[in-house]
């Protein structure tokens, strides 16, 4: 069995679980356990237990005491609530950075994001690898934005809100079997972040907020445009 007990094996199995979880393959209540993962998806126990935890943390899996994890169970409108909720505040966020103007460390941060996007994209198609990539800039782009408003009101909202089914910006479902299509999310991803540092630096508060609020529907809105079906949780919950 091959040692993926690193990080990009880690980040490897925690995409594969929640693409399986929002899918119905592993439905709300049932129990998962660590040997049957791992075999099923051909890596070690180390990095199924990794992911256990961080797919807790997000709300996917609840912990059982001495039973381990089990699928948490929700429903399609908590999905979208929760988005909704996430785009609310990251909105807010967004507003009150380009009120107050973009310090040079946060410019510089944000277009670093961009470049690393543009990067990513530039060869027309989408490797496996890829999606450890785009969750990584797509995280620090989303934390510089809220992290720059200096509220810690904003960011413990949104850090409680993480905690719901696929709520997070980072919680994303990019199918590894549909790269074709999935690299046109990507893409109209990647166009909502240069449109909302446009914004941003151009001191457009209502425009940034808008953006910011749409972007939040990527992961739950914007399969079908592209024809990878509904949003994760969206299918028989």
């Amino acid at each position: 069995m091959p040692d993926k007990s690193g990080k990009s094996g880690r980040l490897d199995v925690i995409a594969s679980l929640r693409k399986l979880i929002s899918e119905g393959v592993y439905a709300p209540g049932e129990r998962l356990k660590e040997l049957h993962i791992a075999e099923r998806l051909q890596v070690s126990r180390m990095p199924v237990r990794l992911a256990f935890r961080t797919l807790e943390q997000e709300g996917l899996l609840q912990k059982t005491g001495t039973r381990g994890y089990v699928v948490r169970q929700f429903s399609e409108e908590d999905v979208l609530c929760a988005v909704e909720v996430r785009g609310a505040l990251e909105g807010l966020a967004a507003r009150r950075l380009a009120e107050q103007g973009m310090s040079e460390v946060v410019e510089a941060r944000l277009r670093e994001c961009l470049d690393r996007g543009e990067a990513l994209l530039e060869k027309g198609y989408l490797i496996k690898a890829d999606i450890e990539g785009w969750s990584g800039l797509n995280q620090d782009f989303h934390r510089a934005i809220v992290g720059a408003t200096g509220s810690s009101v904003i960011h413990d909202a949104i850090a409680r809100n993480d905690h719901l089914p696929f709520a997070s910006a980072d919680s994303i479902v990019i199918d590894d079997a549909a790269l074709d299509r999935e690299y046109g999310k990507l893409r109209m991803a990647h166009a909502h972040h240069q449109l909302v540092f446009q914004a941003l630096s151009r001191g457009e508060s209502a425009r940034a907020e808008m953006l910011m609020r749409e972007h939040a529907y990527i992961g739950v809105r914007y399969g079908d445009l592209f024809g990878l079906g509904q949003g994760p949780g969206l299918s028989g919950r």
